[in-house]
């Protein structure tokens, strides 16, 4: 092993110790159809009178946003709203929206939509508890360290997990790099899984964040040393409900069980990264959304096979017990099982259009690329296989078509 990767190695075991004594919670859970008409007297029990509504155009012109809107005016709840948050939420949305809540006085946030409007929102709550700082300066790992106001988190996807995560990622429109605050002090005080807001989703959005939702899992399950007893039971429980909900919304979209299945495991999967980590696949789509403005459900979806397989022998046990939770396990040989979940991977990405490569990845790219996906992997996530320059530069190749 190289120097450097022993001092990755060295890191992550030293940050697993001092981890164990954080404050890990999540997001306390409200759930089932309806279930959004709770949100008056959650912000009661909080004693917020004015939230801030953070969403995105298309929210808003759907009518979901709507629907808060107006559970908030029957209950004779003030409220302002911004519903102006764009894919890849920039740092100066998160800036607009910071000063909106300070102007208008507000006490809490209620986020709706996918991870953008929460990133966003999380963002915006970062700097109210920090008012000193900038969003570059949070950017990082337990930079926040204050309480933020109190948050609600509704999404409307299924798929980010961003309900129960501790991470808010931003885009600087200028260098075109996504990053992420991580801090405990942004997981969301109530997250409410209401199907109702996700009938509607259309296939292609179900198909990429369902996907999203299962490299989470994958991913959290994979990590090496950070994971617990909770977060690898939540990891292979949504892998269970995703094999067998994520076809079933993505083809009848009015299918409410299947809907609320599908947002129950992203809630478990989005705790179970939080805690154990994700890997290399989140670091290369990141660089994806920050180059191309690929959607990051679509980025995973299509670069997650590609690792499992670059991976190799090193990961069949693991993906063969995920194989075993998805459904698709012989019981022959853990390296026959675990090829037997990466084509199960690669049917579902098929039979729901998603593509197998990308053709807009230019070749000049290609180090930037490798240099923003190691500095995020590297030393912070528990990789099963530390990529080095030539390495991620072989998997980026693949992704390309």
């Amino acid at each position: 092993m190289k120097p450097r990767f022993i001092g990755y190695r060295a890191f992550q075991a030293a940050f697993n110790i001092g981890a164990r004594a954080f404050p890990w919670r999540k997001a306390a859970l409200v759930e089932g159809a309806g279930s959004i008409a709770r949100i008056p007297e959650l912000l009661a029990a909080e004693g917020v009178r004015r939230p801030l509504i953070v969403a995105g155009p298309v929210l808003t012109r759907t009518g979901l946003a709507g629907k808060i809107t107006g559970i908030l005016e029957s209950a004779g709840v003030a409220y302002s709203f911004f519903g102006e948050t764009e894919p890849d939420p920039s740092v100066e949305t998160v800036n607009k929206i910071a000063e909106i809540y300070r102007r208008e006085d507000c006490g809490g946030f209620i986020a709706i939509g996918g991870g953008s409007s929460m990133d966003a929102a999380k963002g915006a709550a970062a700097l109210i508890a920090r008012s000193n700082k900038t969003v570059s300066q949070l950017g990082g790992l337990l930079k926040v360290r204050r309480d933020i106001p109190p948050f609600i988190a509704v999404p409307t996807t299924a798929g980010t997990g961003s309900e129960t995560t501790i991470a808010a990622v931003i885009t600087d429109t200028n260098t075109h790099h996504k990053y992420a605050i991580m801090d405990l002090k942004l997981i969301p005080k109530y997250a409410i899984l209401d199907p109702d807001l996700t009938t509607g989703l259309p296939p292609h959005i179900t198909a990429i964040t369902g996907m999203d939702a299962l490299t989470h899992a994958v991913e959290a399950y994979l990590c090496w040393t950070y994971n617990t007893k909770e977060s690898t039971a939540f990891a292979l429980d949504a892998v269970r409900r995703i094999f067998g909900n994520l076809e079933k919304a993505y083809r009848d979209g009015s299918d409410r069980d299947a809907r609320l299945e599908m947002m129950r495991a992203s809630y478990q999967a989005g705790f179970a990264f939080t805690r154990a980590g994700v890997g290399n696949v989140h670091a290369l789509a990141h660089t994806l959304g920050g180059l191309y403005h690929t959607a990051h459900g679509l980025a995973n979806a299509v670069i997650l096979p590609i690792v499992l397989d670059d991976y190799g022998e090193k990961v069949f046990p693991k993906l063969a017990r995920l194989a075993a939770s998805a459904g698709v396990a012989r019981g022959v040989s853990d390296e026959e099982d675990a090829k037997l979940f990466t084509s199960a991977i690669r049917g579902l990405n098929d039979r729901m259009g998603i593509p197998r490569g990308f053709d807009f990845i230019k070749e000049e790219d290609i180090p930037q690329m490798i240099n923003w996906a190691l500095k995020e992997a590297n030393p912070l996530y528990p990789v099963p296989v530390i990529y080095d320059r030539e390495r991620c530069g072989k998997v980026i190749e693949s992704v390309r078509l």
